[in-house]
C-alpha cells in the first residue's frame, strides 16, 4: 500500500483524556512529521493538528482510537498527491 500524507486535527475538551492521547502519538511517532498545539485557555480547550505520512491503514487507525477518546474530536483530511 502506497504511503498517504494527511492532517489529523484534534480538539481535546476534556484534559483527563490527555495523558492517553499523548501515548497515542507517541506510540506512532515514527509516522508523525510534525505537531503543533493550541491552547484555548479562554475556552478552556485544546487544539492540535497533526501532520503524518504513512499507510492508510495507518492513519484511520490513529484517527479511530484518538477519536474514541473521552471529550476529543478527530478530523481527518489527506492529500491528494
Amino acid at each position: 500500500m502506497d504511503k498517504r500524507i494527511a492532517q489529523i486535527g484534534i480538539i481535546v475538551e476534556e484534559t483527563d483524556s490527555v495523558e492517553r492521547l499523548n501515548h497515542l502519538l507517541h506510540e506512532y511517532g515514527e509516522h508523525i512529521i510534525g505537531r503543533m498545539g493550541i491552547p484555548y485557555r479562554e475556552k478552556n480547550i485544546n487544539i492540535i493538528s497533526i501532520v503524518i505520512h504513512a499507510d492508510q491503514d495507518i492513519i484511520s487507525t490513529l484517527a479511530g482510537k484518538l477519536g474514541m477518546l473521552e471529550g476529543v474530536s478527530v478530523k481527518t483530511i489527506y492529500s491528494k498527491k
